[in-house]
C-alpha cells in the first residue's frame, strides 16, 4: 500500500513514473487537476495574463509624474567667435573678433513633467484595465478548453478499453471453441473446414485486438499530451462505470439552464467590444487639447581649466537655473487622419457586432444539438442494452444447440458476431451520451464543475 501511495504522489507532482511501477487508477478529477497544473497552452495563457497586468501598470505610469535627470560635460575645443565693431573696443573703424564662452562646461539637469489634462491618457487608463480583464477571460477560456479536451479524451479512452474487454471476451470464447472443435476433429466428430473457420474468426479478432491496442496507446499519449504529462509516464485508467451511466440514462434528462451570457466566449466578445469602444474614444480624444505642467532645474559650472571639481581652490564659476511652466497643445488640422481612425474604429465595432450574432447562433445551435444527441443516446442506450441481452441469449442458445449438433457452425459464428456488434454498439452509445453530456455542460458554462 505504501509503495503505490508514494508512486501516485510522484505522478501527481512530477508526472513521471517508471513503466513497471504500480499506479493507482487515474480518476477524471485527478486527470483534470494535473492538466490545469501542467498543460503548456494554459501556462502560456497565464503568462499572457501577467503581461496584461504589466501593460496596465505601463499605461498607468503615463498619468504619473515623469522625472528625468541628466548630466553633461563639454570641452569646447574651438570656441565660438563674436564679431564686434571697433567702436566698442576702442579701435574705431576696425572689426574685432572676441571668443565667447569657456573651455569647459558642466551641467546637471533635472526635469519634471506632469499631465494635467490629457484625454488620451485618461482613456488609455480605462482601456488598460479592461485589457487586463480580457487576458483574465482568455485564461478562463483556455482552462475550459483544457477541461473539455481532457474529459473528451478520457471518456473516449474508457470506452475503447471497454471495447477491448469485449474483444478479449470474444477471443476467449473462440479459443475455447477452437480447443473443443479440435478435440472433436481428432476424434472424427468435426470437419477440418469447421476448425479452420473458427481459427480464421479467432485470428480476425486477434488482429482487431492488436489494432485497438495500438490505437489505445496513441489515444493514451494524446491524453498525456493534453495533461502536460511526458509520453513515457505510466498511467492507469479505471474500468468504465457502466452502472453509473446506465442509471443516468434511465432517469429523466436534466438539461440545466442555458444562458448565453454565462459563456466565456460571449464575455470575451463583450470585453473586445468594450476595448474597441475605448480605442474609438482614444481617437476622439486626439481632437481635445492637452495641458501639462513642467519644471526644470540645472546646475552649471564654467571654467577655462579642467578644475571644475576642485572646490573653492579652482577657477570654475558655478550657478543654478530653474524654471516652471505650462504646456498647452491644441490640435488644429492633421489632414483628416483622426477622422479616418475614428471611422476605422466604427467598422471594427460593426465587425464585433456581427461576430456576437454569429457567436449567439453558434452557441445556441450547439446547446440544441447536445440536447438532441442526449435524447437520442438515452433511447439508443436503452435499445442497445436490450439488444445485448437478446444477442447474449441467442448466442448461449445457439452454442448449446451447436454442442448438441442441432445448430451449424455458421449459426454459432453468426450469433457470436451479432453479440459482439451489439456490445460495441452499446459501448458506442454510452460514449456518445457522455460526449453529449460534456457538450451540454459546456453549453451551460459549467465545465469547472467537473473538477469536483
Amino acid at each position: 500500500m505504501k509503495k503505490w501511495i508514494v508512486s501516485f504522489l510522484f505522478l501527481s507532482t512530477a508526472g513521471i513514473l517508471n513503466a513497471n511501477a504500480q499506479t493507482k487508477p487515474l480518476t477524471l478529477q485527478e486527470a483534470l487537476k494535473f492538466a490545469l497544473a501542467n498543460n503548456q497552452t494554459l501556462a502560456v495563457s497565464r503568462i499572457e495574463e501577467n503581461i496584461g497586468r504589466l501593460k496596465t501598470e505601463e499605461v498607468r505610469a503615463q498619468a504619473l509624474p515623469q522625472v528625468n535627470a541628466n548630466g553633461t560635460i563639454t570641452d569646447n575645443l574651438k570656441k565660438q567667435v563674436m564679431v564686434l565693431p571697433g567702436e566698442l573696443t576702442g579701435q574705431p573703424g576696425k572689426t574685432s573678433l572676441l571668443e565667447v564662452g569657456t573651455t569647459w562646461n558642466v551641467a546637471a539637469t533635472g526635469e519634471l513633467n506632469q499631465q494635467i489634462y490629457n484625454q488620451s491618457v485618461f482613456t488609455g487608463l480605462k482601456a488598460a484595465k479592461a485589457g487586463e480583464q480580457y487576458y483574465t477571460l482568455q485564461t478562463q477560456q483556455s482552462t475550459e478548453n483544457v477541461i473539455y479536451e481532457v474529459s473528451a479524451q478520457y471518456y473516449s479512452l474508457l470506452v475503447k478499453k471497454e471495447r477491448m474487454n469485449v474483444l478479449q471476451s470474444n477471443i476467449d470464447k473462440l479459443t475455447r471453441l477452437v480447443e473443443t472443435t479440435k478435440s472433436q476433429f481428432d476424434n472424427g466428430l468435426a470437419k477440418k473446414i469447421d476448425l479452420d473457420r473458427i481459427k480464421v474468426s479467432l485470428v480476425n479478432y486477434q488482429t482487431q485486438k492488436t489494432q485497438l491496442e495500438n490505437q489505445l496507446r496513441v489515444d493514451e499519449n494524446k491524453l498525456k499530451q493534453s495533461m502536460g504529462m511526458p509520453a513515457d509516464a505510466a498511467i492507469s485508467l479505471p474500468p468504465l462505470a457502466l452502472s453509473e451511466i446506465e442509471q443516468k440514462a434511465a432517469g429523466t434528462a436534466d438539461f440545466g439552464s442555458f444562458n448565453i451570457a454565462n459563456r466565456t466566449e460571449t464575455k470575451l466578445l463583450d470585453k473586445t467590444e468594450e476595448l474597441q469602444q475605448f480605442q474609438k474614444k482614444a481617437y476622439l480624444a486626439e481632437y481635445f487639447p492637452s495641458l501639462s505642467f513642467n519644471g526644470r532645474y540645472s546646475y552649471n559650472g564654467l571654467s577655462n581649466k579642467f578644475d571644475l571639481f576642485s572646490g573653492s581652490g579652482g577657477t570654475a564659476n558655478w550657478f543654478g537655473m530653474a524654471s516652471i511652466g505650462l504646456t498647452l497643445k491644441v490640435p488644429i488640422f492633421d489632414g483628416f487622419a483622426r477622422r479616418s481612425r475614428v471611422q476605422q474604429a466604427n467598422q471594427v465595432l460593426r465587425q464585433i457586432d456581427l461576430r456576437q450574432e454569429l457567436n449567439k447562433l453558434h452557441l445556441t445551435t450547439a446547446y440544441e444539438n447536445s440536447r438532441l444527441v442526449i435524447l437520442n443516446s438515452l433511447s439508443t442506450i436503452k435499445t442497445q442494452k436490450e439488444n445485448v441481452g437478446l444477442a447474449d441469449e441467442v448466442y448461449a442458445s445457439t452454442q448449446n444447440n451447436y454442442k448438441l449438433g442441432l445448430a451449424s457452425l455458421t449459426d454459432l459464428l453468426d450469433a457470436e458476431t451479432s453479440l459482439a456488434e451489439a456490445q460495441n454498439s452499446y459501448n458506442e452509445a454510452l460514449l456518445q451520451y457522455k460526449l453529449a453530456e460534456l457538450d451540454l455542460i459546456k453549453s451551460n458554462g459549467n465545465l469547472p464543475s467537473l473538477l469536483n
